[in-house]
């Protein structure tokens, strides 16, 4: 019998699902203050540094504002950590993201906003965008590696 990894999934992709112990916190346009003074009160469980804890916030809150004005207006973030990676998945029940290469590359300057995922897709490993499964909406994951000790 051979024991699997959890983080990881079929053909090497890591599994984006969040476990049972995941901080899991709803959030709308009222909640987002809330929102990331529950992310800053949980941070120091992680053992992340406060360069790690600053990116976390960035992301969190980009991710949660355009789950807020693209998704319908309200959203789910879950976070975890699984070794030297954390995990920031942000869903909602709007429409989905039909671009899920979005924020690829760098913004237009001579527009206004557009910014976000960009920015978050800078500070983290990875950003994937995916269709909620099953209905409408999106999950955005956000993978930060804790080793990273550029910047």
């Amino acid at each position: 019998m051979t024991s699997r990894d959890p983080a990881v999934g079929t053909g090497g992709r890591p599994n984006l699902a969040a476990p049972a112990d995941a901080l899991d916190q709803p959030f709308d346009q009222d909640g987002l203050y809330g929102l990331r003074a529950t992310l800053s009160a949980h941070a120091p469980g992680l053992a992340i540094s406060q360069e790690q804890t600053e990116h976390l916030l960035i992301v969190a809150g980009e991710l949660a504002t355009n789950a807020i004005r693209h998704g319908g207006g309200v959203g789910r973030l879950r976070l975890w950590r699984h070794g030297a990676v954390l995990y920031c998945q942000v869903s909602d029940g709007g429409p989905g993201i039909a671009d899920s290469g979005i924020g690829t590359t760098p913004p237009d300057q001579a527009r206004a906003g557009g910014r976000g995922v960009w920015i978050c897709r800078q500070l983290c490993l990875d950003l994937t965008i995916e269709r909620a499964q099953p209905g409408p909406g999106a999950v955005v994951t956000a993978i930060i590696d804790l080793d990273d000790t550029a910047g």
